[in-house]
């Protein structure tokens, strides 16, 4: 095999993991569109919490809204199934320690009762499955849950700014 030929089969054989990678997240959740910066910050404001308390993102992607919360002084957690975009998020939160932790699962079975906001891009059809979830979590205290883009059917939204709808757990 030549040089070029095993550059070529290299790439391709990396393309299709990738591709597979992103598909195989679909049956569970949504496939990877970023958050962009400004709506990010905006779900931070909307769930209104302070330093020190704990947000967890349910698909958590490249961990752009980790790294926001971590630079506001919260601990946040983030729950990915893409093996590249946990990669991802893991290098770009290494430099804020403890304070974030990045979970290479799914989410479906995760405990929130830690949690003190939540952060969601999902897809209409797992909404309902979504707000069974939250629904069944035991807590003490309300919980704060942001959703980009999808409401949760049968559940009235507190606050709306632009494409991110707040409700309370």
């Amino acid at each position: 095999m030549t040089w070029l030929e095993y550059i070529f089969w290299t790439v391709w054989a990396l393309g299709v993991l990738i591709i597979l990678a992103y598909a195989f997240v679909l049956p569970f959740g949504a496939p990877y569109l970023p958050t962009m910066k400004d709506q990010r910050e905006d779900a931070l404001d909307l769930l209104g919490l302070q330093p020190g308390q704990t947000l967890v993102d349910l698909g958590s992607g490249d961990g752009g809204i980790l790294v926001l919360a971590a630079e506001r002084g919260l601990k946040a957690v983030g729950y990915e199934i893409n093996p590249f975009l946990w990669l991802i998020s893991r290098l770009r939160t290494l430099r804020y320690g403890r304070r974030v932790k990045i979970k290479f699962r799914s989410f479906w079975g995760a405990d929130l009762s830690q949690a003190d906001g939540v952060f969601v891009f999902l897809i209409t059809h797992k909404m309902e499955k979504l707000d069974k979830l939250l629904s069944t979590q035991k807590s003490k205290k309300s919980l704060p849950v942001v959703s980009h883009a999808f409401k949760i059917p049968g559940k009235k939204h507190l606050k709306k700014s632009g494409a991110l709808f707040l409700y309370q757990y």
